[in-house]
């Protein structure tokens, strides 16, 4: 597995308590959804009911 080059306030930002937050664009990048729930999931996948919704993966503004 390769790894992918990330960089700051592009892929991921830090939030209020200090953890790294991916953004959409990275989540595209990384290719797949890993079903954790992540706040700027641009799969649609919902962690509660564990199901996708009909989201495009480019509508997320972050």
């Amino acid at each position: 597995m390769s790894k992918i080059e990330i960089k700051e306030n592009e892929d991921f930002y830090y939030n209020e308590q200090g953890y790294k937050v991916f953004t959409a664009k990275f989540h595209l990048k990384r290719g797949y959804c890993c079903k954790n729930g992540c706040r700027h999931c641009p799969y649609g996948y919902d962690k509660k009911t564990d199901t996708f919704s009909n989201v495009k993966k480019n509508s997320d503004p972050q």
